[in-house]
């Protein structure tokens, strides 16, 4: 069944449904008056809803029932991804929508090849905002995961303040065989906790960059004996998470 994101609550126990979505809804997947689908409200709960009206410009749909299952992670994973060549961000959005990444921050590394322009950005976000909508909307999440602008090292440690736990994918410790912070993070993490994990671009993290994120607080794992890419290492993370809280419990 076909999910939204509708960035209200149900009015009179209906959502109404505009915009690309009223697009994708009649044009794409051709429905009609009848034919139901899933609408996630503004607080993050999902109901299955029957089209009841299609006029010119929206789709009204009535809730059949709210659903009470969540398929959020139990707990609020950010992904810093050190900016990246190409596609490969809109690849680690998309991916890591679909295993349950909570936050997205762009990171302006000093091994970043990519050069952020702040006058193209907007642009830019709009579009990973959207791969990221409708990765969650595929995988059946009830949360949309948010996608900030590129951050610097400074501005990154400044946001990371509020989180519970903080690590460093840093392939150097990979090399030396470190195998235990991601485990014992895990082990010690509790539901509803929040957890930044930072990844660095192509070239990895440089040693002055893992050295401040430490002296604040950040802790540097390795991600198993292999050398992953900047692409692969943040789906390594979650895959580990979700194994770790869903299946293990």
């Amino acid at each position: 069944m076909q999910r939204y994101f509708v960035n209200q609550s149900a009015n009179d126990n209906c959502f109404t449904i505009s915009n690309d979505d009223y697009h994708h809804i009649v044009r794409v997947m051709r429905m009609k008056k009848g034919d139901r689908l899933i609408c996630v409200d503004s607080m993050k709960s999902s109901a299955i809803c029957s089209i009841v009206e299609i006029t010119d410009e929206k789709v009204i749909a009535e809730v059949v029932k709210w659903e009470e299952e969540s398929s959020e992670l139990p707990i609020n994973i950010t992904i810093v991804s050190g900016l990246p060549k190409g596609d490969k961000l809109e690849w680690i959005i998309q991916k890591g929508t679909e295993l349950g990444a909570h936050r997205f921050i762009p990171f302006i590394s000093a091994r970043s090849v990519v050069k952020w322009d702040e006058k193209k950005g907007a642009k830019k976000i709009e579009r990973w905002q959207k791969i990221a909508k409708e990765a969650a909307e595929q995988s059946h999440r009830t949360s949309l995961p948010e996608v900030m602008s590129p951050q610097n090292i400074k501005l990154l440690i400044k946001a990371s303040e509020g989180y519970d736990y903080r690590l460093i994918a840093f392939e150097e410790d990979a090399k030396r065989g470190e195998k235990s912070v991601l485990g014992k993070t895990l082990t010690e993490i509790k539901h509803g906790q929040s957890l930044m994990i930072v990844f660095g671009p192509e070239g990895g993290l440089t040693d002055q960059e893992v050295t401040l994120f430490c002296e604040h607080g950040f802790q540097s794992c390795g991600l198993g004996p292999r050398i992953l890419r900047t692409e692969t290492a943040p789906l390594y993370a979650l895959s580990a998470v979700s194994y770790h809280f869903e299946l293990m419990e």
